[in-house]
């Protein structure tokens, strides 16, 4: 694809516009002003958003798009990576989400930061918060800009590395002290494991196609599938362990719901348009290998079924307002995994698009109602005890008090749980109809998931907004500056028209993805799967409003209604289905007890003892030829006597 039109030539800027932010906040930051170092941050990324629009418009003109070559990277021999930017219509899809989404975040976390470094008592962090958050928007554009495996795989160790440096940014705080840090390596070498399986699969990518390039690969992958199969099987499954960890999937979805340790901010980053998209578009950017393998088709499609159901169940028996919406998160991951794995690809995508709308919104919004719960909380009488201003259980009636936050948050909770005509209920419904015409069973795990999200974002709106409160902190809670309500308002208006850009009739996004993905199939309309997603989104809507709009929690310490109704079964929905204990015992545990094993024996016992061995050698051999070097001249004359007469007495006897 050569570069024909000249908007095309941009592409680099989505990296470097970011990059320039980092450097800039870096070297001068310092003598700047919070307002002046989260403005450049955020700038840097509305460039970037720009030059997406810009390459979008190129788009419309030329289709087809191109890779733009910025320089030689790596060339031994016959093998050669450059260093290019790959500009298509799915590529492009991607750089808007995550400029825009991110852009929005950017300028939320202005105000919200501002707030949470005062809070946490170190406002320095501040410049280091907006250079992160930057590195993280740059990583995540390598990812998606990448015209080779090679290039995206460094995108994704990239985006790996922000998480984890974000979501410990705090790491001084949580549990004992070193609860967030723990978050963070938790994140880090969950996705360890699944870069392992992605690793693996582009070596068996490299040897058996000859080239890392996205064009070479696809265009053998019909010939590779003919004569072995079972290569073409190990790499896309391979790939598939690698989805798993960076879109939070079974088995490696568990690092997900701790990676609310960090700022609210980071959250919305990381769950709406950054890190846990990578494998879902690594999935439709490799279509061309998945569709000639359908094994791996149905194990991609079923594990997105499987996690969409389990990280469901999960969030209805969560307290903590973000954790609710880092297992939504899972689960609606879940959706567009089993979309992309069935061969739904622009089902997949459109979801990831409008998700990433509404997930941002709730995210936002979350943030702001944790801040107004911050702020009544040191204005109320009893600031000194401690409070966790994340629990639901201490909200209520913050409707009246934050009218704003409400009515956003309203919006990107109907949109989650598939209310008509909101965005989540298009996308969610293209899904759902791909599932029942190609895996009937997988469509059934959908659609009772899809009951299960309406059901504890239900949950979600009555005990945060509606009744009385019951905390003193949720009755004196303020509503957000508007530099954090003004992003929310967008979003919640993209959260609202969002599902226009693949509505039925229309199929704008269908259309645009169909000159990248060739082999797109159409999902028809169907009113039936239609009626049916929309049905129980209200089922769902209306038995929370059942079990706790009439009688909310009337204190913290009430038993929870659904606790009431499930009795033992809401115990392990609590504990998480003590998936988390089971990992301890069957991984963690024993490795740790190895661990330990091997650093006394082989360690301590081996390594140590040779070292400290030869140290006690060189030790006694000094000790020995200091009672040469005793200070007295006789001794030394003595010395080179014997030594005159032992040479002398060798000379004569030989």
């Amino acid at each position: 694809m050569s570069v024909t039109e000249p908007l095309f030539r941009l592409a680099p800027g989505v990296v470097f516009l970011p990059v320039a932010g980092i450097l800039l906040n870096l070297l001068l930051g310092e003598r700047w002003s919070e307002k002046v170092v989260g403005w450049i941050a955020s700038l840097a990324t509305v460039g970037a958003f720009g030059v997406a629009v810009a390459l979008a418009v190129g788009l419309s003109r030329h289709p087809e798009g191109a890779v733009v070559p910025l320089l030689t990277w790596i060339h031994i021999g016959d093998f050669r990576v450059d260093w290019a930017f790959r500009v298509d219509t799915l590529s492009v899809v991607m750089m808007l989400v995550v400029a825009g989404v991110g852009a929005l975040i950017h300028i939320y976390s202005i105000g919200y930061m501002h707030e949470d470094v005062r809070h946490n008592g170190d406002p320095r962090r501040f410049r280091r918060f907006f250079v992160f958050l930057n590195l993280f928007i740059a990583a995540m554009m390598i990812l998606v800009s990448a015209n080779n495996f090679l290039m995206l795989f460094v995108g994704w160790e990239g985006v790996g590395l922000c998480s984890y440096l974000l979501i410990g940014f705090w790491f001084e705080k949580g549990a004992g002290g070193i609860g967030n840090a723990l978050a963070a390596k938790k994140a880090f070498v969950v996705n360890r494991i699944g870069d392992f399986g992605l690793l693996i699969a582009l070596f068996l990518i490299f040897v058996n196609f000859g080239s890392l390039d996205f064009d070479a690969v696809f265009g053998q992958a019909s010939h590779l599938a003919q004569v072995a199969p079972g290569v073409l099987t190990a790499i896309t499954l391979f790939m598939l362990l690698g989805v798993t960890g960076k879109s939070a999937q079974i088995p490696l979805y568990v690092w997900l719901p701790d990676a609310m340790a960090g700022p609210t901010p980071v959250s919305a980053l990381i769950h709406a348009a950054t890190m846990v998209t990578a494998g879902v578009y690594l999935v439709a950017r490799s279509q061309a290998l998945y569709l000639e393998v359908p094994l791996a088709q149905s194990t991609v499609t079923w594990v997105g079924g499987l996690t969409a159901l389990l990280a469901a169940t999960i969030a209805l028996g969560q307290y903590d307002i973000k954790r609710v919406l880092a297992y939504s998160t899972i689960s609606q991951l879940g959706f567009m995994v089993a979309a992309v794995g069935m061969g739904a690809a622009v089902a997949g995508m459109f979801h990831l698009v409008t998700h990433a709308f509404f997930k941002a919104l709730l995210f936002l919004s979350a943030g702001s109602v944790i801040l107004g719960m911050e702020r009544g909380h040191e204005a109320g009488h009893h600031h000194q005890v401690e409070l966790d201003p994340q629990d639901m259980r201490y909200m209520g009636g913050l409707r009246q008090r934050m009218p704003l936050t409400f009515w956003v948050y309203l919006i990107g909770a109907l949109a989650l749980a598939g209310v008509a005509p909101l965005a989540g209920f298009f996308s969610k419904d293209e899904i759902l109809a791909a599932a029942n015409l190609k895996f009937p069973a997988v469509f059934g795990i959908l659609l009772f998931s899809a009951l299960l999200t309406a059901l504890y974002m239900g949950r979600q709106l009555a005990l945060v907004f509606f009744g009385s409160p019951r905390s003193e902190a949720a009755e004196k809670a303020t509503e957000s500056a508007p530099i954090v309500t003004a992003p929310l308002v967008v979003l919640a208006g993209l959260s609202v028209v969002g599902g226009l850009i693949n509505a039925p009739g229309i199929y704008a996004l269908e259309h645009w993805l169909e000159h990248t993905l060739h082999t797109v199939e159409a999902i028809p309309f169907q009113w039936t799967i239609a009626a049916s997603s929309l049905a129980v989104a209200l089922i769902g809507l209306g038995l929370a409003w059942w079990l706790y709009g009439q009688r909310p929690l009337p204190s913290p310490r009430e038993t929870d209604p659904l606790a009431r109704l499930l009795d033992g079964v809401y115990h392990a929905l609590e504990r998480k289905w003590w998936v988390d204990e089971i990992y301890h015992a069957l991984f963690v545990r024993p490795y740790q007890v190895l661990a330990q094993g091997l650093a006394q024996a082989v360690d301590l016992g081996v390594i140590d003892g040779i070292v400290n061995g030869v140290g006690q050698l060189a030790r006694q051999i000094a000790l020995w030829w200091r009672k040469w070097q005793n200070g007295y001249v006789r001794s030394y004359a003595l010395t080179f006597v014997v030594g005159v007469v032992l040479i002398v007495a060798y000379l004569l006897l030989r």
